[in-house]
C-alpha cells in the first residue's frame, strides 16, 4: 500500500487539500505538476512510507489521452472525492503480462531540479471497476518518496470500500491483505457501485474519516 488518490472538488486544488489537511490537523506539501498526466498534485505524508495525494487536472492536451488524466477529471467533475488507491511493487512485469500492455513512465520536478520518476498501470482498470487498485514501481532516489516531504505521525488505519475482496484479489493476484498490510478494508455494497468510500486516519486527536 502506497497511496490513496483524492480528485479536487469544484473549488480546485488548494481549497480541497486545505479542508483534507485542517481536518487531519497537518500541513500538505505542495507536488508539482506530472507533464504526461496533465495533472498536478498536494501531498499530505503519512506514517509507514504511505501518504495521501490531492489531485487536480490540468488543461492540457496530456490529460485529454493519459487514462490518469481521464480518471482525475471524470472524478472532478462528478464532483471530486476519492478516486483510487494505489500498490508499490518491486516488479511490473508480471502486471503488464496480465494486462497485455507496458506500464507508462511518470515525473515530476522540484523546484531545486531534482526529479521523482516512477512507473505505473493498470489506471484503465481503476477507470472501469474503481474498487482495484494501480500498481506503482518507484525509480530513481527513495528518499524523494513522497512520504518523506516530512515525518508524520498521522496514520491511514483504514479503508472503506465498495467492492469485494475477491474481486481484487484476482486483479492483483494475491491476496488482498498482502499489500494492505495494517490498513483495515471495510467491504460493502460488493455489487454496488464500487469504489473508496471513505479513509480513516489516526491523527494526534484521535481518529479522522473523511
Amino acid at each position: 500500500m502506497d497511496h490513496v488518490s483524492y480528485a479536487c472538488e469544484q473549488d480546485g486544488l488548494a481549497a480541497t487539500t486545505k479542508r483534507i489537511a485542517s481536518a487531519l490537523g497537518v500541513e500538505a506539501v505542495k507536488g508539482g505538476v506530472h507533464p504526461r498526466f496533465g495533472t498536478r498534485n498536494m501531498i499530505i505524508p503519512l506514517a509507514g512510507h504511505k501518504y495521501l495525494e490531492v489531485v487536480e487536472v490540468l488543461n492540457h492536451p496530456a490529460s485529454d489521452k493519459a487514462p490518469f488524466g481521464q480518471a482525475v477529471r471524470a472524478r472532478s467533475e462528478a464532483g471530486g472525492g476519492w478516486m483510487g488507491w494505489c500498490v508499490e511493487v518491486d516488479d511490473l512485469a508480471p502486471f503488464e503480462e496480465r494486462l497485455g500492455r507496458a506500464a507508462v513512465n511518470g515525473n515530476r520536478k522540484f523546484p531545486d531540479g531534482r526529479e521523482l520518476v516512477w512507473k505505473q498501470i493498470g489506471i484503465l482498470g481503476l477507470i472501469a471497476d474503481p474498487q482495484v487498485p494501480y500498481m506503482l514501481k518507484w525509480e530513481g532516489d527513495p528518499e524523494l518518496h513522497p512520504s518523506k516531504a516530512y515525518e508524520s505521525n498521522v496514520k491511514m488505519s483504514a479503508l472503506t470500500i465498495a467492492g469485494s475482496a475477491e474481486r481484487v484479489t484476482e486483479w492483483l493476484g494475491v491476496p488482498v491483505e498482502k499489500p494492505l498490510e495494517d490498513v483495515a478494508v471495510n467491504w460493502l455494497a460488493p455489487r454496488g457501485t464500487p469504489g473508496i468510500l471513505s479513509v480513516t486516519f489516526e491523527t494526534t486527536t484521535g481518529a479522522v474519516t473523511i
